[in-house]
C-alpha cells in the first residue's frame, strides 16, 4: 500500500509538471468543479486531462491518508509514522496550491513552489518505505580481501580457456579481433549513446538537430567509451584475475599484450577527439575529461579506495549529457544539466544490484563496493533511496523541458517496475533478485532516454 501511495504521488508529481497539463489546465478554469460539471465529457482531451489529474489527486489523497491512519495504529517505527505525517500535513498545501494555480494565471515561481512541495511528499513516502523495509538486524560487512595474497580465480570447465590459441589464420584473427572488440567494453556503449542522442533531442529539438551532428558525436561517444574502457582493462588486469566475472577479460588473460592494448586505447581517444571537434571543442573536451575521469580518477581512485566510488564515479555515465547538450548547441544547458543528475543518481540504484550479486567476488578483488564494507541491507536501503532521488531528477527534466505524454507515461510506468523489483529484493534477499532489479533499472533508464528522443523529436 505504500509502494502504491509513493507511484500515486508520482504520477501526480510528473503529470503536473509536463506541459500536457499546463494546456489541459485552461479548459478546466474552475475548482473543485470543471465548469460547473462535477462529471466531464471524455471526447475533448484537454478537459479529460485536467479532470482526471484531479479524480487521481482525490484518489491518492485517499491512499495517503488511510497509509498514514494505519501507520499510527499499528506497531511502526516512529520515523515512519512522523515521515507520513509529514507527508500527509503537506498533501493539503498541495492541493491549495494546485487549486489556485488552475484558477489563475499562474507565476512561474508559484509553479515551483507546487512542484517543491510534490517533491518532499514523494520523498517522505519513500523515506517512510525505505524504514519501513528495514531488517531488524543488519547483516555483519565481510570486508574487502588482500588481492595480493588471493589466488587467481578458478577456471570453469563449461567456459572456454580465453588463453587458448586456435588452429589456422582465420581462427586466430577472428579470436584477436573479438579481443579487441571486448576491450571497449560494447556493452556499455548503447546506453551512453542513447543519454548522449536524449540530450542532443533536449537541446536542439527536430528543427535543428543536423544528421552530421548526430552520427559525429557518437561516433566520437562510442569511441571514447571503447578508449576508456581500454584503459580500464589495462589498469585492472591483476586484480580481474582475481574475480570470477573478469577473469577470462583480454588484458587478464594475456590475449592482448599490455604494450598493444595501450597503443589501442590511445588510437581510440585521439580518433575520439577528432571525430568531437568536427562538432565543435567543447564536446572534445568533455569528451577527453570524460576518458581521463574514467581510466584515472574512477579506476586508480575511487574505485580501490572508498565505498562511495559508485555514487561519485556516477559522474563518468552522466558526461555523456553534457557532451550531447554541447554538440547540438555549443553550450551546457539546462536540460543537459538535470538530464546528467538523472544518470548520476540512476547509477547507484543500477550498479549496487550488480555488486549485491558479485559481493564475494568484488571482496576478492579487494574492492570496497557497498555490500562489503557496510552489509547488504544497508545496500538495499540505498538502492530504493537512489531510484527515488532518481524519480524525483527525472520528475524536475519535465518541468525544465516541454516533454509530454509519453515521458510522463514511460517514467511512472517503468518507475513503478523498477520500484517494484527493488522492494521483492528487500524481501527475497537473493541473487536472482539483484539480477531482476539490475536489469529492470537497465528498462528503465533504456525506456525513459527513448521517451525523452521521441517525445522531443516527434511530439
Amino acid at each position: 500500500m505504500l509502494a502504491g501511495t509513493a507511484i500515486g504521488v508520482y504520477l501526480l508529481v510528473v503529470v503536473g509538471a509536463t506541459t500536457a497539463l499546463t494546456d489541459a489546465a485552461a479548459a478546466c478554469p474552475t475548482w473543485p468543479a470543471c465548469n460547473g460539471q462535477w462529471l466531464v465529457p471524455l471526447d475533448q482531451p484537454k478537459l479529460a486531462v485536467a479532470w482526471g489529474h484531479r479524480v487521481a489527486a482525490l484518489g491518492v489523497a485517499l491512499a495517503l491518508a488511510a497509509t498514514t491512519i494505519l501507520a499510527w495504529r499499528v506497531d511502526t517505527d516512529r520515523r515512519v509514522r512522523t515521515s507520513l505525517a509529514v507527508a500527509a500535513l503537506l498533501y493539503p498545501a498541495q492541493v491549495g496550491l494546485g487549486a489556485f494555480a488552475a484558477t489563475t494565471a499562474t507565476p512561474a515561481v508559484l509553479s515551483a513552489v507546487h512542484l517543491v512541495v510534490g517533491m518532499a511528499i514523494f520523498g517522505g513516502i519513500i523515506l517512510a518505505l525505505a524504514w519501513t523495509l528495514e531488517p531488524e538486524t543488519f547483516d555483519e560487512p565481510t570486508g574487502v580481501e588482500d588481492p595480493e595474497e588471493m589466488p587467481d580465480a578458478e577456471d570453469h570447465p563449461e567456459r572456454p580457456n580465453p588463453a587458448a590459441v586456435p588452429d589456422g589464420f582465420v581462427a586466430r584473427a577472428k579470436r584477436t579481433g573479438f579481443a579487441y572488440f571486448r576491450l571497449m567494453k560494447p556493452r556499455l556503449m548503447w546506453l551512453l549513446c542513447l543519454v548522449a542522442s536524449a540530450a542532443m533531442a533536449l537541446a536542439a529539438g527536430p528543427t535543428d538537430l543536423g544528421v552530421r551532428t548526430v552520427v559525429a558525436t557518437l561516433t566520437g561517444g562510442v569511441l571514447s567509451i571503447g578508449a576508456s574502457g581500454t584503459f580500464n582493462h589495462v589498469l585492472e588486469r591483476d586484480v580481474d584475475k582475481k574475480m570470477n566475472r573478469t577473469a577470462d577479460r583480454p588484458a587478464a588473460t594475456d590475449q592482448i599484450p599490455v604494450r598493444n592494448a595501450v597503443v589501442f586505447g590511445l588510437v581510440l581517444t585521439v580518433l575520439s577527439l577528432a571525430a568531437f571537434l568536427t562538432v565543435n571543442v567543447l564536446a572534445a573536451v568533455l569528451g577527453l575529461f570524460a576518458i581521463l575521469f574514467y581510466s584515472v580518477v574512477y579506476t586508480l581512485l575511487l574505485k580501490p579506495n572508498t565505498v562511495q566510488n559508485t555514487v561519485i564515479g556516477g559522474f563518468a555515465g552522466a558526461l555523456p549529457a553534457l557532451i550531447g547538450g554541447a554538440a547540438a548547441t555549443g553550450e551546457i544547458g539546462l536540460p543537459a544539466i538535470v538530464l546528467a543528475g538523472v544518470i548520476f543518481l540512476w547509477t547507484p540504484a543500477h550498479f549496487y544490484n550488480l555488486a549485491l550479486a558479485y559481493k564475494d567476488d568484488y571482496a576478492r578483488g579487494g574492492f570496497p563496493m557497498m555490500p562489503v564494507v557496510r552489509g547488504e541491507a544497508v545496500t538495499r536501503k540505498h538502492i530504493l533511496l537512489y531510484l527515488g532521488a532518481t524519480l524525483l531528477a527525472a520528475g524536475l527534466l519535465s518541468a525544465v523541458t516541454t516533454l509530454g505524454w509519453l515521458y510522463a507515461a514511460t517514467s511512472v510506468t517503468f518507475g513503478a517496475v523498477f520500484l517494484w523489483t527493488v522492494i521483492r529484493l528487500h524481501y527475497e534477499r537473493t541473487e536472482e533478485a539483484a539480477f531482476r532489479s539490475f536489469h529492470a533499472s537497465n528498462a528503465y533508464l533504456g525506456a525513459l532516454l527513448l521517451a525523452v528522443v521521441a517525445d522531443a523529436l516527434a511530439f
